[in-house]
This record gives structure tokens, C-alpha cells and sequence, in this order.
């Protein structure tokens, strides 16, 4: 594609200096007086069809999208994008336990986890299913990309309930469905918040140019999931505003049934992956004191002390990864489409790992058009 390169797989592989992350993160932060759109989304609201996404609503965000691209092969951003720099890192591994206990914080999002999905039974399926369609979407051909948008919505469209309880600003029995704005666009900050903030646990701090471009660009992948442009705060600064203030807000709070299974997810049951005492540490002090005391989260001298030793341990191990373990699959399999061979034995392997597959799904729509 004109313009554009491809990263080497040694070019963001620096020699760090351990480095503590700032105490707060964007969601410890004082809520601030924002715009128009943030002043609006505070307070739950009850479903309304006005703020679902429709499929004409979708198919309209996939066409912009697929109208930007040149070479279908190289997907919706390709090599050059600062959304591939990001997310083809190991390390986002690391934000998963926040943006799952901070979805499990909106409780539209908790109940349709908890009815819906395999969440609390087969943790490991979960974390198969979202980054297989997040994945498809940033380092897939164009046609997946589309493709996977479209799955994602149908298999929204079965996602509607009722919450069983009263929590924060939300009544028994009051109705929840997935396609409603406020839902997806939280969903969707949790991913991309939560994404800086590991790159940044192991890698240099983006640059403000950097955050400017990297939010820009998640514009379109929110397009993927149905959101508007319109529907999403204007930049970085916005952003990180609407994060701090609907953390404020009685749009999220945790039910006993999301405390269980927040739990269950940091101690690792029903799963084989055995969850080390400092990820759970780090992932407690990424969240805001006020989710720490309403998922019974400790954080103490012992568990500050494990945080503080993560964030400079890790930063000096990460470096010295090759580039098989540091880069995830679906960023290596995009690496050998793009120099038209197969994905080798490792990118499978890994691929396996991130999205329980050995290849990314809509394959035959690879060559296909939109």
C-alpha cells in the first residue's frame, strides 16, 4: 500500500530501564467537566431503540472502513499502523484482568457475561472469543475483518435480559440488550485503555502525537462493533475523561454475582493457567479504589510491594523475548500473508494460545471482496 512499511520484528525492541507506572490510572482520575456527549451518558438509562446499533448501522461503518483500504490483504490498518505496533505486543496479556473486571463493572455487560457467554464455566473460551474477533479485526484481510463485524453483531443480537438485581443506578429486572450504545462503547474503552496501559508497562510511553493517532484509529475498529463516530468522546483527552467520569458514575457497579465472578477469574478457576500472585497485585492497582473495595480486591503493603517488583522485573524480561514470544499470533500470520507464505509452526502455535485456533477464522473470505 502507498505510504506505507512494515515494521521489522526488531525495530520496538529496546533495551528498557525498569520504570514504575504512574500511581493513578486514567480511571483514578477526578472526573472533569466535559462536553456535551459525556454530560449525557452518566446516568443508566433504560433500553431505547434511538441508542441500538441497527445492521444498516453497521454496514455502514464497515463500508467507510473498507473504503480507506487499498490492498485488501493488508486489512482495515495495516503494518505501518500504530493499532498494529500496539497490539501485535505479548504484553497486552497483561490489561486482560483489568478490562474484564472493569466490563464485569457495567452491570448490562455482567448479566449478559454471566447469562449468555461461557465466562464463569470456561474462562479460557472467553478470553478465546474476544480476542479471535478483536484480532481478526486489526490484523485480518479486509473481507475477515468485515466478516468478523458481521458475526459479532449477529451474535449480538441474542444478547437481551433482564438484571436479576438492583445495582448502582439500575433496577430489578430492568432490561439489557448488547447492541445498546452505552454498553458497546464501555466494552470498547475497557479494550483500549487497558491496552496502553500494558504497552506502556514494558515499552517507552507513546508520545502524544502517538495516543492521538492510536485513538484515531480505534475509531474505526469501534465502527466494527456498530459505533458511531459521533458516539465516541473526540480525542485522547476526551477519552480518558469519559473513562474517569463514568468510573464516578452510578452507570457501574458491582453486583455479588460480579464479585463472584471477578474472583473466580483472578484465582484462575476453571482454567489450567495457574494466575501468579503478582498479575493479580498489578491488575488490583490498575483499577480505581473504589472497584478495589467493590470486587474485594486487598491492596496492601504486600500486594503494593508485588505490583512495584512486576514493574520493574518485567520491562528487563519482555526486552529479551524473541519475537515469536513477544509478538501474538494473529500479528505473525499477518507478517506471512503479507510475504505470501503460510504462517509457520510457531505462529500457529501462538495463534492457538491468543485466539484457540491455529489460523484466524473467515479464511475464505481472504481473497474475497467486501
Amino acid at each position: 500500500m502507498e505510504g506505507r512499511k512494515s515494521w521489522s520484528p526488531g525495530e520496538f525492541m529496546p533495551v528498557l530501564t525498569p520504570r514504575v507506572l504512574p500511581p493513578n490510572p486514567p480511571c483514578d482520575k477526578p472526573p472533569q467537566n466535559g462536553d456535551h456527549l459525556m454530560n449525557e451518558m452518566f446516568s443508566p438509562a433504560p433500553t431505547d431503540s434511538s441508542t441500538a446499533v441497527s445492521r444498516q448501522d453497521l454496514e455502514h461503518h464497515i463500508a467507510a472502513a473498507h473504503a480507506r483500504v487499498t490492498n485488501p490483504s493488508e486489512g482495515i490498518f495495516g503494518p505501518d499502523s500504530i493499532t498494529w505496533r500496539i497490539n501485535r505486543e505479548s504484553a497486552l496479556f497483561l490489561g486482560a484482568g483489568r478490562a474484564a473486571l472493569l466490563q464485569l463493572a457495567h452491570p448490562w455487560v455482567a448479566t449478559a457475561l454471566d447469562q449468555h457467554s461461557s465466562l464463569l464455566a470456561k474462562p479460557i473460551a472467553r478470553f478465546h472469543n474476544t480476542f479471535r474477533v478483536v484480532f481478526t479485526m486489526i490484523f485480518g484481510t479486509a473481507p475477515q475483518a468485515n466478516q468478523a463485524a458481521r458475526s459479532l453483531y449477529q451474535m449480538h443480537t441474542r444478547i437481551t435480559g433482564e438484571l436479576p438485581s438492583a445495582v448502582a443506578g439500575y433496577a430489578k429486572n430492568s432490561r439489557y440488550e448488547a447492541l445498546q450504545v452505552p454498553a458497546l462503547l464501555w466494552v470498547y474503552a475497557t479494550l483500549i485503555e487497558s491496552a496502553v496501559i500494558a504497552y506502556e508497562s514494558v515499552l517507552p510511553p507513546l508520545r502524544p502525537d502517538e495516543l492521538a493517532a492510536y485513538y484515531d484509529e480505534s475509531k474505526i475498529l469501534a465502527g466494527l462493533f456498530g459505533l458511531s463516530p459521533s458516539a465516541l468522546p473526540a480525542d485522547w483527552s476526551s477519552f480518558e475523561r469519559y473513562v474517569a467520569e463514568m468510573c464516578a458514575s452510578q452507570s457501574l457497579g458491582v453486583s455479588d454475582r460480579s464479585r463472584f465472578v471477578a474472583q473466580r477469574i483472578m484465582s484462575g478457576a476453571g482454567s489450567w493457567i495457574h494466575i501468579p500472585r503478582w498479575y493479580g497485585s498489578l491488575t488490583t492497582e490498575w483499577l480505581a479504589p473504589r472497584f478495589r473495595e467493590e470486587f474485594g480486591l486487598t491492596f496492601g503493603p504486600a500486594e503494593r510491594t508485588r505490583s512495584q517488583r512486576a514493574q520493574r522485573f518485567l520491562p528487563r524480561v519482555y526486552a529479551t523475548l524473541p519475537s515469536s514470544m513477544r509478538y501474538v499470533g494473529p500479528f505473525q500470520e499477518a507478517q506471512s500473508r503479507l510475504a505470501n507464505r503460510n504462517p509457520g509452526l510457531l505462529a500457529r502455535t501462538s495463534n492457538q494460545f491468543w485466539i484457540g485456533l491455529p489460523r484466524m477464522p473467515f479464511a475464505d473470505q481472504a481473497n474475497g471482496s467486501r
